[in-house]
């Protein structure tokens, strides 16, 4: 009998005794499944997230349970999911701040988002708008350059929180545009609506879905929006790129996007589950109609893809944060 011969049957009780993974642990999903969400209820985040958590919890065969917690501009509830256990029980519906803009804005970060976090699928994208309290006296995204040019720091801009793509909108526009804003940050969408209808901000660069029923009642006044095209719910409002191309923002584009991430070390069987499940309910026309109806496009990428287009990301909001200075601690 040869050595590899008798080395094989030797082996072959101790690999019969241990367990495969499969046997040794539990069916995935074994519990409810946590989608933290890391601002505000209200917000276009949490808004996507309770769609897409419906849906999800029905395809993967357990409930699946938003969890808002808010702060630091989405780190808070990011660094709770880079922190969690890896077992696909707890997801994040990741934004454009939390994957992209924060590593750059914040000079200490509690966790690594490219190393502590996982891309599993890119749901949706949103065009944020420059919306002001309809008392301001601005028709236009040029009338509002005009006023804060003549009124240098006298405007107060909200945003759902430092970091986010309204954050950095604002500054951009700031910036390119030469005008003084002050951004007073919020936790989320829910905090800055009743601030701008009580007149306490001026004007919101924020995602547009929460903004469509004030925009509708004539309370708060849609001047511009950020995406490269007219957005859907607004087709008549132009983009800043259109209305302010001899104000030095041609060119100008922010979209915001929302997509699941889990923990780094979550089992790739597990992250393909989630992801198969999550570009199914995408494709279906009820959830499809459901993000539209919020204002929001679905943009369904599955996990590699997703990476490829937040390394995309990290490349452009890199250069937007230098560009503007912005930075926080």
């Amino acid at each position: 009998m040869s050595i590899t011969r008798r080395t094989l049957l030797a082996a072959a009780p101790v690999l019969l005794a241990t367990p495969t993974p499969s046997r040794a642990q539990a069916p995935w999903p074994n519990r409810p499944i946590r989608l933290i969400v890391p601002f505000q209820a209200g917000g276009a985040t949490d808004v996507t997230a309770r769609v897409m958590a419906e849906r999800l919890g029905e395809l993967l065969g357990q409930p699946m349970v938003v969890d808002n917690r808010a702060g630091a501009g989405g780190n808070i509830g990011a660094d709770f999911v880079a922190k969690a256990e890896p077992d696909g029980h707890t997801l994040l519906m990741g934004t454009i701040g939390t994957a992209s803009i924060n590593q750059y804005l914040y000079a200490r970060m509690p966790f690594d988002p490219q190393k502590d976090l996982a891309p599993v699928a890119l749901v949706n994208e949103v065009a944020n708008g420059v919306i002001v309290d309809a008392r301001v006296p601005a028709q236009s995204l040029a009338e509002l350059i005009a006023l804060a040019k003549g009124d240098p720091g006298g405007l107060n801009y909200g945003t759902p929180g430092n970091g986010t793509s309204g954050h950095l909108c604002g500054e951009l526009l700031k910036y390119k545009a030469g005008i003084d804003l002050q951004h007073v940050p919020y936790r989320g969408t829910g905090g800055v609506i009743p601030e701008i209808l009580a007149g306490r901000l001026q004007l919101a660069v924020d995602n547009l879905p929460a903004y469509l029923p004030h925009l509708k009642s004539g309370a708060l006044r849609l001047l511009a929006v950020t995406s490269k095209d007219r957005w859907f719910t607004a087709p008549e409002v132009p983009t800043v790129a259109e209305a302010g191309a001899t104000l030095g923002l041609k060119g100008f584009e922010a979209v915001a996007w929302f997509g699941l991430q889990v923990p780094a070390r979550t089992p790739q069987p597990v992250v393909e589950s989630i992801a198969r499940a999550t570009l199914q309910a995408l494709s279906e026309a009820s959830v499809q109609a459901k993000l539209k109806d919020i204002g929001s496009a679905p943009r369904p990428l599955g996990p590699e893809a997703f990476a490829g287009f937040i390394a995309a990301e990290n490349a452009k909001w890199s250069e937007v944060v230098k560009l503007s200075g912005a930075k926080l601690e």
